[in-house]
């Protein structure tokens, strides 16, 4: 399997056009099956055309999908749905089980992680995608969060996001310690994914429990100010 994680930018990239097309094309050819986005618009206004983000890439792809949002307000005039804002995960596999659950913040943007499990092929599979704060103190809270939500699961675990930390800060140190999770990109000499167009910092995340890491790497391709990053992964039996 190949799993990514990309902040999308309601499906704006650097050259300010809005294109979901460029972005589902992307993942086609990377031929991701699990995809973990940040940052998906629904409905939410003019910048993104109101479009329902998560549920137009997954009819692009032919995918399964869950939403959550973390910001969650009325209607603009002449308008009926919600505006929306938040996290995605798009599966290949069936998602059997899904929950969009809120992250303490002391920052006025509201953060959650959603969180699916996916049935690949009989076996079932942890997935959680979320976007931090950018405030550190904030970030704590929802580590420890993060880390409360894992310790309760068992089996395989993938977990995708922007942090908005960078690898030696205390808060993904503290994730890693009490996880016991894999960086897929430690080994990745090229890992940074922001900003697109000259990336220098590394704030994007895949990290695995129970699962074979085999090679990792960033897809430099216009779509949104993050470069989309990707793992190829295998469940740790099949390797035995």
């Amino acid at each position: 399997m190949k799993l990514m994680s990309y902040n999308i930018h309601h499906g704006v990239g650097l050259d300010e056009k809005l294109s979901l097309e460029r972005i589902a094309n992307l993942i086609k050819n990377t031929g991701a099956t699990i995809i973990g986005l940040q940052e998906v618009d629904c409905s939410f206004g003019e910048r993104s055309e109101f479009q329902d983000q998560s549920l137009e890439l997954a009819e692009q792809l032919g995918f399964y999908f869950t939403y959550g949002a973390n910001i969650d307000e009325p209607p603009l005039e002449g308008h009926s749905e919600n505006r929306q804002y938040g996290n995605a995960i798009l599966s290949k596999y069936p998602i059997k089980e899904a929950e969009n659950i809120s992250l303490p913040t002391l920052d006025e943007e509201p953060r959650g992680v959603i969180k699916a499990l996916l049935d690949v092929h009989g076996t079932p599979l942890h997935v959680l995608n979320t976007h931090l704060s950018l405030d550190k103190k904030s970030q704590q809270h929802q580590i420890e969060k993060l880390i409360e939500l894992v310790e309760g699961m068992e089996g395989p675990i993938l977990m995708t996001g922007d942090f908005n930390a960078e690898p030696n800060s205390e808060e993904i140190n503290k994730l890693l310690a009490h996880t016991n999770f894999t960086d897929c990109f430690t080994e990745v000499e090229e890992n940074e994914s922001f900003p697109a167009d000259a990336p220098t910092c590394r704030i994007d995340y895949i990290f695995a429990k129970g699962i074979q890491n085999n090679h990792s790497f960033v897809v430099h391709q216009e779509g949104s100010d993050h470069l989309p990053i990707v793992a190829e992964i295998s469940f740790k039996n099949e390797m035995e």
